[in-house]
C-alpha cells in the first residue's frame, strides 16, 4: 500500500492537464489509479502491481489483453498502408471486415457501415432509418422511441433516445424534440436475485402500443433499446420482452433497433444477444469488443432491405449523406479481422455458455452480504446492486470498486451497482478471485 500511495502521489503532477471522460476530476487527482501494462486476464498499475480485469477493460477486451495476433496484425497494416479514404475510394480489408461481420450476424443483417465509436454507431443507425423511411416515402417517420435507463453513447441523438437522467440533464434543451421513451424493465421487487433472464415483466413492450397510438405509427421511425442495458447497472429483458417488441415494431412498419455495443461479440453467448434471445431487429450497433477495444472502430450492421430502398436513387447520386474520416479505417480493420480470428480459433462465445453456470453461482453466492439488495445475470455479465448509504447514492458503490481494485481487482460502479463482465478467456479460479474479493469489499465497506 506505501508503495502504491507514493506512486499516486509521483503521478499528480501529470494529471493536470488531461479533463477526464465521465469521471470525478478533482477526486481522481487526489488519489489516481493509473494502469500502465495488460496482458490476459491482468493490469498492471505503475507499481507493476497485477490487477484482475472483472470489466474487460470498458466491455472492450473480450479476448483479454496483450494478443500478439492483433498487434502483429496492426503492425503489418500500418507499415504497409497507413490511412486510406473511405469517400469515393475504398480498401479491400474494410470489405473482407464487412463480410466477415455479415457472416456471424443474423440472417439478413448483410450490410456494414463503419463508424468509430459507440456513439457514432447510434447516430449513423437514427440516419439511416431516416433515410430508409424517406427513401420510401414516408417522409413523416421522424420520431424514434428510445427507452428509460438506456444508454446509446454522447451524440445529441443518442442522448437524446437514451434515458439516463444525467447524462441528459446538462444538454436538455438541445437534444432532438421527437423522442419518446418506453418504460425500463428493471423490477426488483418482482424479480430480485433472479438467475437468468426474468419470467416476469414482458408486458412493459406493451407501453409501445400506447406510444403507436398516441403520436400516430405514420410519424414513428424506429425503437432502440439495449437488448440488456449494460452502463445503468446490467438491466435484464424479461422473457419475451424483446420478442413482443419486434412483433409491435413489424406491425406498424417502424424500425427496430438494438444497441449491441456492450452485448456484441460473445458477451452473452453467441455473437450478438439477438442471437441468443432468438429476436432479429432491423439494425444492430456495434463497437467495443468489435476489435478487442485495440483503436477505436465501430459498426452497424443492417438488414438488406433497407439498404436496397436507399439505393433506388439516380445512377451515380450519393444515397446516404453521412459517413466519417476514419469509417473503414485499414488499421482498425486489420484489428477487427485478427479479432475475430481469435473468437472462432478460441471459441470464446462457446466459451461464455460453458462458464455462464459456474460465473452464475459464484456472483449468487454473494447474496445475504450486507446492503446487497439484487444480483442479476446472464451469460459472463453480472450487476450485484446494493441499497444507497447514507451518504447519498453511489457513494456505497463507488467505495466497494475502490477498495477492490486496491485490493487486485478491477470492477465497475454505476451508482450503486457493481458490474463485473471480465474477458471472455476467464477461468473458474479468476472467477472465484473475483467474487472473494468482491465479497470482502462489500463486508469492509458496509
Amino acid at each position: 500500500m506505501e508503495d502504491f500511495n507514493k506512486a499516486d502521489q509521483v503521478a499528480t503532477g501529470t494529471l493536470e492537464h488531461y479533463w477526464m471522460p465521465f469521471t470525478a476530476n478533482r477526486q481522481f487527482k487526489q488519489s489516481p489509479r493509473l494502469l500502465a501494462q495488460a496482458e490476459g486476464m491482468y493490469y498492471k498499475d505503475v507499481n507493476g502491481r497485477p490487477v484482475l480485469d472483472g470489466t474487460a477493460g470498458l466491455w472492450c477486451c473480450n479476448a483479454g489483453h496483450g494478443r500478439k495476433a492483433i498487434s502483429e496484425a496492426v503492425s503489418k497494416q500500418i507499415h504497409e498502408m497507413d490511412y486510406a479514404p473511405s469517400f469515393q475510394m475504398g480498401h479491400p480489408l474494410a470489405f473482407e471486415l464487412a463480410e466477415r461481420l455479415a457472416a456471424i450476424a443474423p440472417k439478413e443483417i448483410n450490410k456494414v457501415f463503419f463508424t468509430n465509436s459507440g456513439s457514432e454507431s447510434v447516430d449513423t443507425a437514427l440516419k439511416i432509418a431516416l433515410n430508409y423511411h424517406r427513401a420510401r416515402g414516408e417522409a413523416t417517420r421522424t420520431r424514434f422511441i428510445g427507452r428509460e435507463l438506456g444508454y446509446h453513447g454522447v451524440g445529441f441523438g443518442g442522448i437524446s433516445v437514451g434515458g439516463i437522467g444525467g447524462n441528459r440533464r446538462t444538454f436538455s434543451q438541445q437534444l432532438l424534440q421527437g423522442v419518446d421513451h418506453l418504460p425500463h424493465t428493471l423490477d426488483i421487487q418482482q424479480n430480485a436475485f433472479c438467475k437468468g433472464l426474468p419470467e416476469t415483466g414482458a408486458e412493459k413492450a406493451e407501453v409501445l402500443e400506447q406510444l403507436v397510438a398516441l403520436h400516430g405509427a405514420e410519424n414513428i421511425a424506429a425503437v432502440i433499446v439495449e437488448p440488456m442495458s449494460g452502463s445503468a447497472g446490467v438491466i435484464l429483458p424479461p422473457q419475451g420482452y424483446l420478442k413482443r417488441l419486434r412483433e409491435i415494431t413489424r406491425k406498424y412498419g417502424i424500425l427496430l433497433i438494438f444497441d449491441e455495443v456492450i452485448t456484441g461479440f460473445g458477451r452473452v453467448g453467441d455473437a450478438f444477444a439477438s442471437q441468443r434471445w432468438g429476436v432479429t431487429p432491423d439494425m444492430i450497433t456495434t463497437a467495443k469488443a468489435l476489435n478487442n477495444g485495440t483503436i477505436p472502430m465501430g459498426a452497424v450492421l443492417i438488414d438488406d432491405a433497407i439498404y436496397d430502398a436507399s439505393m433506388d436513387a439516380p445512377e451515380g447520386a450519393i444515397e446516404l449523406y453521412h459517413g466519417y474520416t476514419y469509417s473503414g479505417h485499414p488499421v482498425a480493420a486489420a484489428a477487427a479481422i485478427a479479432t475475430l480470428d481469435i473468437y472462432q480459433q478460441e471459441q470464446l462465445f462457446e466459451r461464455t455458455k460453458s462458464l455462464e453456470g459456474y460465473f452464475e453461482k459464484a456472483v449468487h453466492s454473494l447474496k445475504g452480504l450486507p446492503n446487497l439488495i439484487d444480483i442479476r445475470n446472464t451469460g459472463l455479465v453480472a450487476g450485484i446492486q446494493f441499497s444507497p448509504s447514507d451518504k447519498g447514492i453511489g457513494k456505497r458503490g463507488f467505495g466497494i470498486f475502490e477498495t477492490c481494485f486496491k485490493n487486485g481487482t478491477l470492477v465497475r460502479a454505476t451508482a450503486d451497482t457493481i458490474a463485473l463482465s471480465p474477458p471472455l478467456i476467464v477461468d473458474e479460479t479468476q472467477i472465484d478471485q473475483m467474487v472473494n474479493t468482491l465479497s470482502d469489499a462489500i463486508t469492509t465497506v458496509g
